[in-house]
């Protein structure tokens, strides 16, 4: 008889749940959650202020999972926070986020878990791969610029800084202060966290894009970019004088420690 765990049962082992930001994606929330709740049976969703029928999807699931709504939409980012400092009060360690537009395969949830066992209070990143795939310009662009950026104030390179498919160790982001509360807090989250000293590792991920006439996306190229930017410009300066200084500092801790 096999010994091996399920997935659900090392989330439960490992204290990992899943959160799921979603704003105007009701046409994929059932499938989104149906493929996760297959998987794992701690979820959080939070529902960010949208105007289609969300609340009346989620309301289905009301007795399968954790449901957190803003009256009004915040922008992404804040729905991670929101996500996060709930799942941190609940008492989990860590917290996987996926996207609700069914980019995200649940399938792929067991790769985290694989990967927090071997390096513990890490930040996990699902790496996609691009190849074949149908994406707009303005999506490969952004996704390039924010790897430059991320390398810029770390340091270091990472295939892919835009995934929303990651794990981060609660105790270490849930009660972070960050400057942004959209598109731009998953950037600001990696390079915080390079900057604590966390770990950060890639593991590769399946990704579907559906067709461009299903997709939905509150991305807007110009005032996004220029939003971003505008943090990376601080960002640099703040890299200089704390962000480098702080991970010798942690580099060489670890060095003493063995």
């Amino acid at each position: 008889m096999s010994t091996a765990k399920t997935t659900n049962e090392k989330f439960k082992d490992l204290k990992i749940c899943v959160i799921i930001p979603t704003y105007r994606n009701a046409q994929f929330l059932n499938d989104v959650i149906n493929s996760v709740l297959e998987q794992v049976s701690d979820v959080i969703v939070v529902n960010d202020g949208s105007p289609d029928n969300t609340e009346e999807i989620l309301n289905k699931y009301s007795s399968q999972i954790t449901i957190l709504n803003h009256p009004k939409n915040k922008g992404k980012g804040q729905a991670l926070l929101t996500g996060l400092k709930k799942a941190y009060e609940l008492g989990f360690e860590y917290a996987v986020t996926m996207d609700s537009d069914n980019q995200h395969k649940a399938s792929d949830l067991y790769k985290f878990a694989d990967e927090i066992e071997k390096y513990p209070n890490s930040l996990i990143v699902g790496a996609r791969n691009f190849e074949g795939k149908d994406i707009n310009q303005s999506s490969s662009f952004a996704n390039k610029f924010s790897n430059f950026w991320f390398t810029v104030h770390t340091l270091n390179k990472l295939k892919d800084t835009q995934t929303g498919y990651r794990l981060y160790p609660l105790n270490k982001v849930a009660k972070m202060r960050l400057f942004s509360s959209k598109y731009e807090t998953e950037l600001e989250m990696l390079v915080r966290c390079a900057w604590k000293g966390i770990q950060i590792k890639s593991v590769d991920i399946n990704v579907f894009y559906p067709p461009k006439n299903e997709r939905v996306s509150s991305f807007r190229p110009g005032r996004d970019f220029t939003r971003i930017s505008i943090l990376n410009t601080i960002f640099t300066f703040v890299a200089i004088f704390y962000g480098y200084p702080s991970m010798l500092i942690h580099y060489l801790v670890r060095k003493i420690k063995g």
